[in-house]
């Protein structure tokens, strides 16, 4: 009967064996697959790696400046949480007119 040490010596050469022989395979197949893509002039889309091409939407906007600070030339929409700059101030002259 084996050692424990000769067992574990046995296991580690073999897990490096089947290491060796998987990156092996896989290049193999690589090759093939490679081969028969470009035998038949397949896509990705036809391999079903990417879905069809879907129409884009349209990015949300920010809105359109209402307010300017003349200062830095930062701008506000008037949406969403007030900036610091117009915090406690006259919003009316900080108006851009349109």
């Amino acid at each position: 009967m084996a050692s424990y040490k000769q067992l574990t010596a046995q296991l580690e050469k073999l897990h490096k064996e089947v290491a060796v022989a998987r990156e092996r395979e896989i290049a193999q197949a690589i090759a093939e697959i490679r081969q028969k893509v470009a035998e038949y002039d397949l896509t990705a889309e036809e391999l079903g790696f990417t879905s069809p091409a879907k129409p884009k939407r349209k990015a949300a906007s920010a809105g359109v400046a209402k307010y300017r600070n003349p200062k830095t030339g930062e701008t506000w929409s008037g949406r969403g949480r007030s900036p610091a700059w117009l915090a406690g101030k006259n919003r009316e002259r900080f108006l851009i007119d349109v």
